[in-house]
């Protein structure tokens, strides 16, 4: 059986640990669609999104679209992979979380509640994944 990757719950990660990592993926995979509606609003319809004037991070809306569905596709991608118990996937995942974050920061005074709304959702997906408890031990927090 080359290629086989046992999942969460035959490595032996149990309860809270298994819950948080399906919570991250489950979320990733939301954030992702979320940034894909996004970013087809963005480049579809350039008009859709109110610039706020004299904003220290003024970009071109097109740009913010072709980049938030680049990030929603990425994201989508790697929540499965999360959910299907791929390691490398867990890294990617709180790298992708916190770049989401950074960037739905700059995208505020275009979309602000939504944006402060997937930063949050963003924390919570780094923390539950931060959080990951393997079949070693238990991870430590502060």
């Amino acid at each position: 059986m080359s290629g086989y990757t046992p999942t969460m719950r035959e490595r032996g990660q149990t309860g809270w640990a298994f819950g948080f990592t399906v919570f991250a993926g489950v979320m990733m995979v939301i954030i992702g669609v979320y940034q894909v509606i996004v970013g087809l609003s963005a480049i579809i319809e350039h008009t859709f999104y109110r610039v706020t004037p004299n904003y220290v991070f003024a970009f071109n809306v097109t740009g913010w679209g072709w980049i938030h569905l680049i990030f929603g596709v990425i994201l989508v991608v790697v929540g499965f992979s999360i959910l299907a118990g791929q390691t490398w996937a867990r890294v990617a995942g709180i790298v992708l979380a916190a770049l989401s974050a950074i960037a739905n920061f700059l995208f505020i005074p275009y979309y602000p509640l939504w944006s402060i709304l997937i930063i949050a959702l963003d924390i919570l997906v780094i923390s539950a994944l931060a959080s990951y408890e393997g079949s070693g031990g238990r991870a430590t927090t502060a």
